[in-house]
């Protein structure tokens, strides 16, 4: 398995060795220790979430504040989605950009995110599965939502048709407006 940082402090893909013969396929998809080598971040799994969406569904941009900032690892257990990570720490050097990448059953590959960041997707196949184990339970009122339409932040949603999205998604203020605010998480320096 290979562990690497992306162009965004903090998140990493994880990319495992998979093991074909005629039954199918086998990988690890993490060993604790090595992620928390890779990573630096003690991350234990205090609850897991699965989000099942359809085609061209956006959901997102989210994140956590304050004290009950929540690591994430993400996995695509059916189907495909384009995966964004944003920046959403005030004062990081990278604050506001964001990577994006698909997810694919296939492919197996998982997302880790550090507190801070936020993430987001689109489903790019029916009956798509996303699992989240996350190293915080969820803290009512704690969720941080930035629009994932911002025209500003720009992501790069395949908008052929009109989206799936939720009215508390579509009426989040954008990244701007949400700084603006104070919500957004402060930049603490390097892991």
């Amino acid at each position: 398995m290979e562990i690497k940082e992306m162009a965004i402090e903090g998140a990493f893909r994880i990319i495992p060795d998979k093991y074909h013969d005629r039954r199918g396929c086998f990988f690890e998809a993490f060993r604790i220790e090595e992620l928390q080598r890779a990573t630096g971040f003690p991350f234990q799994v205090r609850q897991g979430n699965v989000s099942v969406s359809r085609r061209s569904t956006i959901r997102g941009v989210h994140g956590t504040r304050g004290d009950s900032g929540e690591a994430k690892l993400i996995s695509c257990a059916r189907g495909a989605v384009l995966d964004v990570v944003v920046d959403l720490r005030v004062g990081s050097p990278a604050f506001g950009t964001f990577e994006a990448a698909p997810l694919t059953e296939d492919s197996g590959e998982l997302v880790f995110l550090v507190p801070g960041l936020g993430h987001a997707y689109q489903a790019l196949t029916d009956d798509t599965r996303i699992t989240y184990l996350c190293a915080e339970r969820f803290v009512p009122g704690s969720q941080i939502d930035v629009n994932p339409l911002d025209h500003e932040l720009a992501l790069p949603w395949d908008l052929s048709k009109e989206p799936v999205i939720s009215d508390k998604d579509r009426a989040a203020p954008g990244l701007r407006q949400a700084a603006a605010s104070g919500i957004l998480p402060r930049y603490t320096g390097p892991a």
